[in-house]
């Protein structure tokens, strides 16, 4: 846990506030009162004035403010730092019209507290010197007390919702265990996955012991981040689009589900309020995503840019909230074809159950001002 010290906070965010050991965070919060509900009011299915717009990966390395950190810290250590996470949150925020602010984090703290190595490399992105080739490294892993391994996150969310001082809420989010499973056999990004899905076909046993074991963490993760003051959860299945219909029910969906019964059973059990749950299979088929609707009990359901709104609003029914989903490629457009793309995808889906974002996180080198002209697009419906 962090130490308690108002002058590093001071050095980031325009609050001071001193935060409690975990046992006290839940007597202790306060949050100020939520001004911008139209995030919330969309997953519910409430009119809204304006569709809530928010973007994966807002918070990070398109924002020159971003950079400027990095110069300075090394990308975990802004992770670990609850002040420092707390300001990458925050600019995004203070530069753009968003209607959510997403915590700075990495899917890839489930793996580290489940004890492997992760490195981000330059030029590469995240590594794992040591994957788990064969089902033997299973014995590798370690099952975390997950407040006090990933307190840090716990303590960057609650530092975040007091600086935000209401003006929107606060996502917390979570990688699913096929993703995080992905990364911890491949031993980093793949653009195959072939040795993770070699898991799937050759060790279907270890598979889903590996998968469960994730899954456990993951759901004293997302509970941890509510009982920190986060307002809304994601689940991202990024490497959803390497799987089939049947792997997907097999080897994703039933784990998607298992998260979001075990976060709301726990949540119960501790007389916490629920929070709503999105869950992000990119690249996942039209079927795979009907069966995500019909069998998961996620309020909000992301979608990549390959997916047709119209069809997607057809086959997923009208009592699911949508997410997404233009294609992050489009922000390289001109500020007027991106404003006309924005306001006509909103157009589309429709103003009722939906949440406007990219089709998946933005891309490093994407024009500010088409992110303005997006947020306006959308905002201009």
């Amino acid at each position: 846990m962090i130490q308690r010290n108002l002058k590093m906070y001071d050095n980031f965010c325009p609050c001071t506030i001193i935060l409690r050991r975990w046992h006290d965070r839940m007597t202790e919060h306060n949050f100020p009162p939520l001004k911008n509900d139209r995030l919330l009011r969309a997953v519910r299915g409430e009119p809204v004035d304006k569709v809530p717009v928010w973007i994966m990966r807002q918070a990070g390395r398109h924002l020159p403010e971003f950079r400027e950190i990095r110069l300075k810290h090394d990308f975990f250590t802004i992770c670990r730092t609850p002040a420092l996470a707390c300001e990458v949150t925050l600019q995004p925020i203070r530069r753009f019209d968003y209607d959510a602010s997403i915590i700075f984090s990495d899917i890839l703290v489930i793996p580290q507290a489940m004890g492997m190595e992760v490195e981000m490399k330059a030029g590469v992105g995240p590594v794992l010197p040591e994957p788990l080739t064969d089902p033997s490294h299973l014995l590798r892993l370690i099952t975390p007390d997950v407040e006090k391994t990933l307190g840090y996150v716990g303590d960057a969310i609650t530092l975040t919702r007091q600086c935000l001082q209401g003006k929107v809420p606060l996502i917390g989010f979570t990688g699913a265990p096929w993703t995080l499973m992905g990364y911890m056999v491949q031993g980093g990004g793949s653009s195959t996955m072939a040795q993770a899905r070699f898991w799937l076909y050759h060790y279907p046993e270890a598979s889903h012991q590996l998968l469960q074991q994730i899954t456990n963490v993951v759901i004293d993760y997302l509970v941890m981040q509510v009982k920190s003051g986060a307002q809304l959860l994601q689940v991202f299945e990024s490497s959803g689009d390497f799987l089939n219909d049947e792997l997907f029910q097999k080897f994703s969906l039933k784990y998607l589900k298992q998260i979001n019964e075990g976060v709301k059973k726990k949540l119960d059990e501790l007389n916490i309020p629920q929070v709503p749950m999105t869950a992000f299979p990119k690249g996942a088929t039209l079927n795979s995503l009907e069966m995500l609707v019909k069998e998961s009990g996620y309020d909000v359901i992301g979608l990549d840019w390959t997916v047709d709104p119209a069809e997607a609003r057809a086959r997923l029914g009208p009592n699911v909230t949508l997410q997404g989903n233009m294609d992050p490629c489009a922000l390289y457009a001109s500020e007027a074809e991106v404003f006309q793309r924005a306001a006509n995808m909103v157009k589309t889906f429709g103003k009722e159950r939906y949440i406007a974002n990219l089709g998946h996180g933005i891309l490093p080198d994407a024009p500010i001002a088409s992110v303005e002209a997006f947020i306006t697009g959308v905002h201009s419906v």
